[in-house]
């Protein structure tokens, strides 16, 4: 028997891919391109803050960069490879409303700094204003702070909520569960020095809602962050933080959950505080 007479794999050449019968009750293959638009606009938000943050940036910014540089470890502006296995070091000591502070000052401490961060970047406090006014002043220098929180209250608009179903004050309608997550997958040094850092970090992405009504259910995207950390205040600080798509494994052929399964997951499980 051929994949392509193989029950529930559509033949598409070189791979199969495996379709949920009825993902979240109405939410049919009609309704993936919408659940693609919610993923598309949480990029968007992202990426434009992103920008937002570079633009932003003074000449002293750009100049301390080529500094971070030649501290680095000799390599020049290659990426230095590391490992990834677990060193045993605990990441924090402590806890700023939830969000882990006091990163070593060291190549691992910025390195577990940049995942817990995208972790919280990701999560949707950053839907609320006021709890994204505590994140965002947490962990970024005060000079990018200051310039970021203006242009994030119009990124993160009420026309936007509303697109991703959400009311005035992020939250999802009743009955259902609002799912943004960040989980990494590894982190990359690509500079190092004694003020400055820059890291990136590959994760995968959880976006959608989770409800018998939702026509966006949860899915999930790859991507890389990179920040751009300064160390301030016995801290490493987000100055400038950018992305890019990927890199994206092959699907594999899982069969789709049911909305009260993600809902109840969602509830159940919670997030990790990252080392490297």
């Amino acid at each position: 028997m051929s994949l392509g007479d193989e029950p529930g794999y559509p033949e598409t050449g070189h791979t199969r891919t495996r379709l949920p019968d009825d993902p979240y009750g109405g939410a049919r293959r009609g309704a993936r391109s919408s659940s693609r638009s919610l993923v598309t606009v949480v990029g968007v938000v992202v990426l434009l803050i992103a920008a937002i943050a570079f633009a932003n940036r003074g000449d002293g910014d750009n100049s301390s960069s080529t500094s971070s540089s030649s501290n680095g470890s000799g390599s020049g502006s290659r990426p230095v490879t590391s490992s990834t296995a677990a060193s045993g070091t605990k990441p924090v000591d402590t806890k700023n409303a939830g969000i882990p502070t006091g990163f070593a000052h060291t190549r691992q401490g910025a390195e577990s700094a940049a995942a817990n961060y995208a972790v919280t970047l990701g999560s949707t406090g950053m839907f609320n204003k006021d709890s994204r006014h505590r994140i965002v002043n947490a962990l970024y220098t005060s000079a990018a702070a200051a310039k970021l929180q203006s242009p994030m209250d119009a990124a993160y608009s009420t026309g936007l909520l509303s697109k991703m179903g959400l009311d005035a004050n992020g939250n999802p309608p009743k009955g259902s569960t609002f799912v943004s997550r960040t989980v990494p997958v590894g982190t990359k040094v690509v500079q190092y020095g004694d003020s400055e850092a820059q890291v990136s970090v590959w994760y995968m992405g959880l976006a959608g809602m989770s409800g018998t009504s939702s026509t966006n259910p949860v899915t999930t995207t790859w991507k890389t962050w990179t920040f751009d950390l300064q160390w301030a205040d016995n801290d490493w600080k987000v100055s400038a933080d950018s992305q890019t798509d990927g890199p994206a494994p092959v699907p594999g052929d899982d069969q789709a959950a049911t909305s009260d399964a993600i809902s109840k997951a969602v509830e159940q499980y919670g997030g990790f505080t990252y080392a490297r």
